[in-house]
């Protein structure tokens, strides 16, 4: 499988993503924001950083990139597109995904490992999880608060596309392990196709022990596997 990295001015979790993906065989090429072409590749990564400062909204302007058209029909065609933290903040400014990613409940930015419960195993991008496993991620972001009407959030449920939850270490989705105050404690969904996954949480973070875990793997590996 090869795939693609998307850099914007103020990526910075780019090379990170880079790495991680060469090392599952997903065979990285970094492509630049103004390119209006994007090379064959089977999956796009959009990673997370500060694209264009966050200016307006975050992800605002990265979305009206050229090459997020690109992105765009990528998808279309059944690509598969990963959104992490300011990509998936990309992802849903552009329309690829539902909702909005709002300012942080206590308006502050948060960094730390947050447990994620494992939703829907039925994608290229958790197949390798169990359903309802708890695993440990990093977040980084100050723009983290998933919101969508009362409607999305019904289609979201129905049709399983809640993909991770924030949860406490026994999977629970409380109010006090959700660092956000994401509605129904959200972390990452997916489009009704599947092919597209945006998420806050930072799996590149940790799919190495020599980074201090190795439960975001899972989502590389998956996606390797389809």
């Amino acid at each position: 499988m090869k795939s693609a990295v998307i850099v914007f001015p103020g990526s910075n979790c780019d090379r990170d993503a880079k790495t991680v993906l060469a090392a599952t065989g997903l065979e990285p090429v970094m492509v630049w924001h103004s390119d209006s072409s994007l090379p064959k590749v089977d999956m796009v990564l959009v990673p997370g950083g500060f694209s264009y400062g966050d200016y307006l909204r975050s992800g605002a302007v990265a979305a009206k990139s050229p090459i997020m058209r690109e992105v765009k029909t990528h998808a279309e065609k059944g690509g598969y597109v990963l959104g992490i933290c300011n990509g998936f903040q990309v992802l849903t400014e552009a329309g690829l995904l539902d909702g909005v990613l709002l300012r942080n409940q206590k308006l502050k930015f948060i960094c730390k490992e947050v447990k994620l419960r494992v939703e829907n195993t039925k994608t290229a991008f958790t197949s390798k999880y169990n359903k309802g496993q708890v695993i440990t991620v990093p977040i980084a972001h100050h723009d983290g608060n998933y919101f969508a009407s009362n409607d999305m959030l019904k289609s979201l449920q129905d049709n399983e596309q809640i993909i991770f939850r924030y949860c406490n270490d026994d999977g629970e989705a409380t109010s006090e392990s959700n660092p956000n105050g994401s509605l129904l404690n959200i972390a990452g969904i997916c489009n009704t196709k599947r092919n597209v996954l945006g998420m806050m949480p930072h799996p590149e973070r940790c799919s190495e022990l020599l980074l201090g875990g190795e439960d975001g793997a899972g989502v590389f590996e998956s996606l390797m596997a389809a």
